[in-house]
């Protein structure tokens, strides 16, 4: 499946089922042919002055926020399907411009908020932040979008566990056991020295990932990450048998997403690993020698 008009240059490697490119984000996305993606996950910088290393997280006011990402959300639209799905995040105080603008220019399917729990530093002059929103839309309400209720059941764990009996039912018959979401969820954030964790500030879990790829998704679906970072959204998509594109700018994450995804195990000579440090200001994960540990790890990993 080509996505890409003639003369696209970014720099891209792939397999059968992922593609991961290295570029500014906006530059590919205006690089990617017209309706050609089913599914986009879009977590950009959220303009709180994170580190992503080779980018500023830094915007003025919340104009200056909202120009660019209108430049990005419109771009994304563009490549998005007729019956596509775009899911986005940003944060609290950012969100509501852009829930504006898309609710006037397409569709809001709903509005979704991330819960977590969270052991960081709280502040002690007003209530804590602990939680992200996140916005499923689509072209507009007559659009025919994909959305797999069955895949996402989860436990029902009100009238099923109690034995209730519903009497709205003909005949009355007891509460089902499983149910669809709602548009609040609670997936843990990544934690340091997790499983999936890996060096990058905004980590996503595969959790919530893997909860919207299968809802807005099908088997062999373009699904497309344009600020791919941890590149969670593509090794999602691939245990998941669609087929991944995923854009960063940061060389750093490109190689993530290579070896994330299955793409390669050595980039220019260097063999990739998972860099289980702490996320620092460091300007690279460069700077840090592989262990001996790490290097027996992972020679046994593929076989060398």
């Amino acid at each position: 499946m080509n996505i890409y008009k003639s003369g696209f240059s970014f720099e891209k490697q792939k397999n059968s089922n992922s593609t991961v490119i290295l570029g500014d984000s906006l530059e590919v996305l205006n690089h990617l042919k017209t309706d050609s993606v089913d599914l986009i996950f879009a977590d950009p910088p959220y303009g709180i002055g994170k580190d992503f290393g080779v980018t500023k997280d830094v915007f003025t006011n919340v104009e200056e926020y909202q120009q660019w990402a209108i430049l990005w959300i419109d771009e994304c639209m563009r490549v998005l399907k007729p019956t596509g799905t775009m899911y986005f995040m940003s944060s609290t105080q950012y969100m509501p411009a852009l829930d504006r603008y898309v609710d006037d220019r397409y569709y809001v399917i709903n509005r979704i908020v991330w819960i977590y729990d969270s052991s960081g530093v709280q502040p002690k002059s007003k209530f804590g932040s602990l939680f992200e929103p996140i916005l499923m839309i689509t072209h507009s309400q007559n659009s025919k979008y994909t959305f797999n209720h069955q895949d996402i059941l989860v436990e029902a764990k009100t009238g099923a566990k109690r034995k209730l009996i519903d009497y709205r039912k003909t005949p009355p018959q007891p509460y089902s056991t499983m149910k669809v979401p709602g548009n609040v969820w609670d997936f843990s954030r990544v934690r340091y020295k997790m499983d999936e964790y890996e060096n990058h500030p905004t980590q996503k879990p595969e959790a919530l990932l893997e909860r919207i790829i299968l809802a807005s998704s099908n088997v062999g679906d373009i699904v497309l990450d344009p600020f791919s970072g941890s590149f969670t959204t593509s090794a999602v998509a691939v245990r998941l048998e669609r087929v991944a594109v995923g854009i960063d700018i940061n060389p750093d994450y490109y190689k993530i997403g290579l070896r994330r995804t299955g793409v390669c195990n050595h980039y220019n000579g260097e063999l990739l690993y998972c860099d289980k440090s702490r996320k620092t200001s460091n300007k690279s994960k460069s700077d840090h020698a592989i262990s001996d540990e790490q290097l027996s790890l992972l020679t046994n990993a593929v076989g060398g």
